[in-house]
């Protein structure tokens, strides 16, 4: 509302910043929200693949802070967005290790999970229902972006990446992870993963939103930022785990910060 007068609804519509929301990819989430939380459910891969992105993280927030990993809290004072939170899976970890966290989901079913499941377990994590495009026009600002496993379901990837820089302060860094456009990953995370071991619903990914390593740089330079570490993340059938690996070939995580 601005002083003095009110807008008219035309012009509330002008204002509206634009959104890299795919609708489709909207209601694919929406109608599995409830199940988040399940760790034998539709999000079983994320459950198994928490621990491998939570060491990355900390890790690397812990180097570009100068915080000591094996302090109880050692992401104290830092303010962090999760942005395609869902129902809070990297949110509450990055909430116990200190983090001020703001988690963001354009499905309003995704928040409402996350937002009960953080207050059953006592965790003040603040939940909104708002694209990145929406965070910008608010002017918040962050110390760290989570931007994990969603860039492949926008509409408009360039358009996210660029909502998601400006989102970061002068010396913030972005987590980045995507599944690499190739034939194995079609051949892994597709067939295999929907299809063959049902780990998740049909539909899930579409192999022609993958990124590949190259593309993912290049739209971080296009967006003012140096993708400046990066690394395979490869699971293992034997062990049932996820680790660190040089295999980009399917799964990969990188860091971003400000281009200087």
């Amino acid at each position: 509302r601005w002083k003095g007068c009110e807008m008219s609804d035309s012009n509330r519509e002008n204002e509206k910043p634009s959104t890299t929301i795919d609708p489709d990819e909207l209601a694919k989430f929406t109608a599995i929200a409830e199940d988040w939380w399940n760790p034998n459910g539709q999000f079983k891969p994320l459950h198994k693949f928490n621990p491998t992105r939570l060491a990355y993280i900390r890790d690397k927030l812990c180097a570009q802070f100068d915080r000591d990993t094996c302090a109880n809290k050692p992401l104290q004072g830092l303010r962090l967005l999760d942005i395609g939170c869902g129902g809070g899976l990297l949110s509450e970890p990055m909430a116990r290790l200190g983090a001020e966290v703001l988690g963001a989901d354009a499905a309003e079913a995704n928040i409402k999970t996350a937002a009960l499941h953080a207050e059953q377990q006592g965790l003040a994590v603040d939940y909104r229902a708002v694209t990145a495009e929406q965070l910008v026009a608010e002017g918040e600002t962050f110390d760290a972006i989570l931007n994990m496993e969603v860039i492949e379901h926008v509409a408009d990837p360039q358009a996210f990446m660029g909502a998601c820089g400006q989102l970061m302060k002068p010396d913030a860094i972005m987590f980045l992870a995507t599944l690499n456009r190739t034939l194995k990953a079609f051949a892994l995370a597709i067939i295999g993963a929907e299809y063959v071991l049902r780990w998740l619903p049909r539909g899930t990914h579409e192999w022609d939103k993958f990124i590949t390593p190259t593309e993912l740089e290049n739209m971080a330079v296009k967006a003012g930022l140096e993708l400046f570490t990066s690394t395979g993340v490869s699971f293992n059938p034997l062990t049932d785990k996820w680790r660190q690996s040089g295999d980009m070939s399917v799964n990969y995580m990188g860091v971003a910060r400000k281009a200087s």
